[in-house]
């Protein structure tokens, strides 16, 4: 989590970042991958297909996982988490392992969570299954966050939602103009979650809230200012770095920043970056509720006429409205929470949003996104103002019949 609290003193290794207008098209494309998945979750799978999901390259004191399922943006499923969790584990046990890296193949990083996966398990009646997925995945996010060995996260393309949970906690994330970065959960009736509501909430001033809330995208270079990357660099040069980090025998983090320091690019963001707009966005996501959020958006638009208020304000409006109230609660709660409290009470919500009557807001956010791809979905409420204070009690109450996540934080010490 390296740069988190002091982010705001990186702006002045910002860079020229790409255009916002093709961060969204990479945005949508990233969706219409994870919507070319099939229900093969149904289908038995080979122990080698099993294998190749997660491959392994490395040599002398260094080992890489890629993830490997590039047809749709190395999205994540429970056998991915569980070969990682092995993987992380071994490699960290081994005296010979000086530091470890992650990478994705084809154009993505991780375009996160297999939603549309657990969308057809929750419609085949599975849900154990997607309870395991969801526990195997948060468990593996907790092993990086206290990991004893340093960790490189080579964020080369797509990296949202849970691919953002497997590389935050690297101690070193190499982001380069190719990085599309968001939490887009709002939009799938879901929360940001997979220690989301830990790593956002430590963000300078009030940008978690607006990055939760929106879904909307950060690129490379607006990673490196906000801290949520540690280096950045050409994707040109990404070869390179790759050979370097593999040629090193070493388990001291400072050499291999100094390699990654090697390949840096000095970098500015452009004009029109969040970036430079973290006065408005502390202004108008300070407030106490999503409703005085709007309020203030649209205040502030009236005044300034400002594009970004208004663009802000139609994104909010696509969102579940309960969604957008729970996000607002799990960001301000993981304010205050250490790493494994987070994921704890992070498993809690999505163990809630699989039990909501009909599934009403993750089935509707993931179908219309995802799978119809109709962009219309019908949130139940389907406005703010019918969104109870109970209703959203409840997806921070444990469900009847069920335990809270399982983390080892007696042997492992958790961030704060």
């Amino acid at each position: 989590m390296k740069g988190l609290k002091v982010a705001a003193g990186l702006l002045a290794r910002l860079g020229e970042a790409e255009g916002r207008s093709f961060a969204h098209a990479r945005y949508r494309d990233s969706y219409r991958g994870i919507c070319s998945l099939a229900s093969s979750i149904s289908k038995p799978i080979d122990d080698d297909d099993l294998q190749s999901q997660v491959l392994v390259e490395g040599k002398a004191q260094f080992r890489t996982a890629i993830l490997n399922r590039p047809s749709v943006l190395n999205a994540l499923n429970l056998n991915m988490g569980s070969r990682l969790n092995n993987l992380y584990t071994s490699w960290e046990d081994d005296p010979d392992i000086g530091f470890v890296a992650m990478k994705g193949s084809g154009r993505a990083f991780c375009a996160g969570g297999d939603m549309v996966a657990v969308y057809h398990l929750l419609n085949q009646g599975k849900r154990e299954a997607c309870k395991d997925f969801f526990a195997t995945l948060y468990q593996f996010i907790y092993l990086l966050g206290t990991y004893l060995k340093p960790q490189v996260a080579l964020l080369n393309g797509v990296t949202m939602g849970g691919g953002a949970g497997v590389s935050i906690p690297s101690t070193f994330r190499l982001a380069t103009e190719r990085t599309i970065f968001a939490t887009p959960e709002t939009l799938l009736g879901f929360h940001p979650d997979a220690g989301a509501s830990f790593y956002l909430s430590h963000l300078p001033g009030h940008l978690g809230e607006y990055l939760a809330l929106t879904g909307e995208t950060l690129n490379g270079v607006e990673m490196i200012g906000c801290g949520l990357a540690t280096h950045y660099t050409h994707s040109t040069k990404f070869r390179s770095v790759e050979e370097r980090l593999g040629n090193l025998i070493t388990d001291d983090p400072s050499v291999i920043e100094t390699s990654l320091e090697e390949y840096g690019d000095l970098v500015h963001p452009d004009s029109t970056s969040v970036i430079h707009r973290i006065e408005a966005v502390d202004k108008c996501f300070s407030h106490d509720t999503v409703e005085e959020i709007i309020d203030a958006l649209e205040t502030e638009a009236s005044k300034t006429n400002d594009p970004w208020c208004n663009s802000t304000l139609r994104r909010l409006n696509e969102c579940s409205p309960l969604s957008l109230k729970v996000s607002l609660r799990s960001i301000r709660d993981g304010r205050l929470q250490t790493l494994d409290q987070c994921l704890v009470r992070e498993y809690r919500m999505s163990l809630q949003g699989m039990a909501q009557q009909d599934l009403r807001e993750v089935r509707q956010g993931v179908r219309a996104r995802l799978v119809d791809k109709d962009l219309a979905p019908k949130w139940n409420p389907p406005r703010l103002g019918l969104v109870t204070e109970g209703m959203v009690d409840q997806y921070f109450s444990l469900l009847d019949g069920e335990r809270d996540l399982e983390l080892p934080i007696q042997q492992r010490e958790a961030f704060t």
